[in-house]
């Protein structure tokens, strides 16, 4: 495809509307030019606390105790969404208990007045089915008017502007991170799949639903779709013919984006999801731009705005939670090893990732949850780099939010002071590079993340901004961040869909209600929020 035929991500959506690790790395001289005085951190969020817990073999004794009515563990977005609209509908009597990390996967750094991610850095603009995303949005004023029509108006300030995204191809960049194929063969190919996608958008079941939706369980339950959950995607993209390189690479970058995996891994049901269900619109948002919302410091914007500012936050992390006839007691720490308390609450909102809920609470099997139900996660690792002026581009290109080595096995990286509109660059910059360990099995990846060097983990997590700057970038660079996350996203695999355990606590109404983004096996703000607001709602009502 020639470049005057060239189509951006947001466009094709419309038509379809570590040894092993470091292979084939020519990294020595480059890693060898990183000035000495150079600090590179390497962050291990909730690690240690999850680590505490996973070898508890006896419970602290308890130094106090406070009565609540209400306890949410956890501040991820599953549990900000709870606490939020609980205070929204004046319901004020509830305890965040805020763990290991605030905010999980949505918080973000500042390095010399610039705000950066330090994960999920994006939301796409909200779905007609997403009413609690448009509300809360609304509320939080992203939306500035008619949030529950077809094309809110947004708030220009969380609207990604242009230059959105580039692609390097054999040292040139290319506007938009979809490959332009020069083979005829594979031109066909992608018209033929955004075809494809763009009729899916359009279809419904034979329950009048949606077959892809946000939330996914607004999507049709339809079984001559369901059963696309029995096959991976790339079982499905082969019976169908799709087997051009760049098509593949590109849809394979797709999914290591959104669920931590690659093709051969994901569930062809997910796979299609990825493509027909983000049918979100904006009035002041032009149909061919990319229709994300973003901010410098990612979805910690969003995350700040929607933390209570009462007493109800409290520090600390929960080590057992007791189910019993009057109520439900939650042992939390506020520092490893010892000042434990109690919470007796009447009700508590488990927005833990499931893992760690099998730790917290023993009683987890009497909801028809076991360890086999637990969603596989993938491990991601994150690599901010703090800079004091712009590295040269290559060729004059210009700089974009979003910046994509095509090939590569990382997720490239993007701009923190991109969405900054000013007559010229700031003087510090950040660049986020983000790195799906999909090479190898879920738990061999944790164990890499867990025992690589600085230096291992500094030539994977800059691959791509090596790729591109060479040992430039050194030259501009006044620090390095590595966030490792071992368990940073639930994947979809293969028959996720039938997780009876999942299943199972998604319908639980008792004294203990759960809420987090592995309820649904997809990683992504809007199913978290849709659980942390459905937790919510069983306590208002």
């Amino acid at each position: 495809m020639g470049t005057g035929d060239s189509m951006n991500r947001r466009q094709f959506l419309q038509l379809s509307s570590a040894s092993t690790l470091l292979a084939g790395c020519n990294t020595g001289s480059w890693l060898a030019a990183i000035p000495p005085w150079l600090p590179v951190s390497v962050l291990k969020p909730a690690m240690r606390e999850g680590h505490y817990l996973r070898q508890l073999k006896q419970l602290p004794p308890s130094l106090g105790t406070r009565k609540v009515d209400t306890v949410i563990i956890g501040s991820g977005i599953a549990g900000l969404t709870a606490a939020w609209r609980l205070k929204q509908q004046g319901y004020d009597n509830f305890v965040l208990l805020m763990g290991g990390e605030p905010f999980g996967n949505a918080s973000g750094g500042t390095w010399n007045g610039v705000d950066y991610p330090r994960g999920a850095h994006y939301l796409p603009l909200p779905t007609l089915e997403s009413t609690h995303i448009r509300e809360l949005l609304f509320d939080l004023e992203v939306i500035e008017a008619e949030p529950f029509s077809l094309q809110p108006s947004y708030d220009e300030r969380a609207t990604l502007h242009a230059p959105n995204e580039r692609l390097w191809v054999e040292g040139v960049w290319q506007d938009s991170i979809i490959p332009h194929s020069t083979s005829p063969q594979g031109q066909a190919q992608f018209l033929q799949f955004a075809q494809f996608t763009q009729w899916l958008r359009q279809q419904r079941g034979n329950d009048g639903k949606p077959l892809f939706a946000i939330p996914l369980v607004a999507s049709s339950q339809d079984p001559q779709w369901r059963n696309l959950d029995k096959i991976s995607f790339a079982q499905w993209l082969n019976q169908q013919g799709f087997t051009d390189n760049s098509l593949r690479w590109y849809l394979d970058y797709c999914c290591r984006d959104d669920f931590g995996l690659n093709s051969p891994f994901i569930s062809a049901w997910a796979g299609l999801h990825y493509f027909a269900s983000r049918t979100g619109q904006g009035r002041n948002i032009a149909p061919q731009s990319e229709a994300v919302l973003t901010w410098p410091q990612g979805l910690q914007y969003l995350a700040q705005k929607m933390l209570p500012k009462t007493a109800q936050q409290q520090q600390g992390f929960a080590l057992h939670i007791n189910e019993h006839q009057h109520g439900v007691d939650v042992l939390y720490s506020t520092d490893i090893g010892r000042n434990a308390f109690t919470l007796q609450a009447k009700r508590v909102i488990c927005a833990t990732p499931l893992h760690v809920t099998a730790r917290l609470f023993p009683q987890l099997k009497d909801y028809g949850f076991e360890p086999q139900h637990i969603p596989q996660h993938a491990p991601w690792l994150v690599s901010n780099v703090y800079l004091d002026r712009f590295p040269q581009e290559a060729n004059h290109s210009t700089l974009t939010w979003d910046n994509v080595v095509y090939g590569s096995q990382s997720l490239g990286y993007v701009v923190a002071t991109h969405q900054q509109i000013r007559a010229a660059k700031p003087p510090y910059t950040v660049f986020t590079a983000y790195h799906a360990l999909a090479e190898h099995l879920p738990i061999d990846g944790r164990k890499w993340l867990q025992n690589a060097s600085t230096s291992e983990l500094l030539a994977l997590g800059l691959h791509d901004l090596q790729k591109v700057y060479g040992t430039e970038l050194w030259h501009c660079a006044r620090g390095v961040e590595l966030t490792l996350r071992g368990h940073a996203m639930p994947s979809p695999n293969i028959g996720f869909l039938n997780n009876k355990g999942l299943q199972a606590l998604q319908a639980a109404d008792g004294k203990v209600l759960f809420a987090h983004s592995d309820l649904s096996s997809y990683s992504i703000f809007e199913e978290a929020a849709w659980w942390g607001w459905q937790a919510a709602q069983r306590i208002l009502t």
